[in-house]
């Protein structure tokens, strides 16, 4: 991503990196639009794959060092552990 004061440029090849995760940042032009590509994701994931929106969410506490949010520490626990298989 190249940065020039707020506008924003993803390469053509970053672009098919994120959407193979399944972000679109083609057009992307600013930080706004950044996150907006960021929360259609996000409410994606929400709809469709709950439990991997938790997992991503958890992951991203714990490199961070920081604790969630009560309502969701109810929600991860239920999750398996790391080493733990994941059943479908």
């Amino acid at each position: 991503m190249f940065r020039a004061g707020s506008a924003v440029r993803f390469t053509p090849n970053e672009v098919e990196d994120y959407r193979s995760l399944g972000i679109d940042f083609a057009g992307t032009r600013t930080q706004d639009d950044i996150e907006q590509a960021l929360g259609r994701w996000a409410q994606t994931l929400s709809d469709e794959r709950p439990d991997l929106l938790d997992k991503i969410v958890l992951e991203m506490a714990k490199a961070k060092g920081v604790r969630l949010p009560a309502s969701l520490d109810l929600v991860v626990s239920d999750l398996p552990s790391a080493g733990s298989p994941v059943q479908s």
